[in-house]
């Protein structure tokens, strides 16, 4: 399991604020996704749910062995980085509430809007 920290990017919503991600690899990495999460506080974005999952295509159905740890983190700022606003996702309370989906790589999110 690694920790990354990173920074959010200056002239974004994030700018200056720090965040954690915890990175999980399974057995079959890098055939396989990592588990990757906030740790502590989320950042309040419509694609990062309050408990902290993610959800970025490339950490599902959309991964590919060529990734590393540092495209993942890439894309988690890029994804941040293009916000308009910080809101939540739209069934977040739903999500956290349920408590179902302790996981977040056997949640089956629904790619709905891939403009941020």
């Amino acid at each position: 399991m690694w920790h990354v920290t990173f920074v959010g990017a200056p002239t974004t919503l994030y700018e200056g604020e720090e965040y954690t991600l915890q990175i999980r690899f399974t057995d079959d990495y890098p055939m396989d996704s990592p588990e990757v999460t906030f740790l502590g506080l989320a950042p309040v974005h419509s694609h990062i749910y309050s408990n902290g999952h993610i959800c970025l295509n490339i950490l599902g159905g959309d991964w590919s062995p060529a990734l590393t740890v540092k495209s993942i983190v890439l894309s988690i700022l890029s994804m941040m980085s293009s916000a308009t606003e910080k809101k939540p996702p739209m069934d977040n309370e739903i999500y956290v509430r349920s408590g179902m989906n302790k996981n977040p790589k056997r949640t089956q999110f629904m790619y709905h809007d891939d403009t941020v």
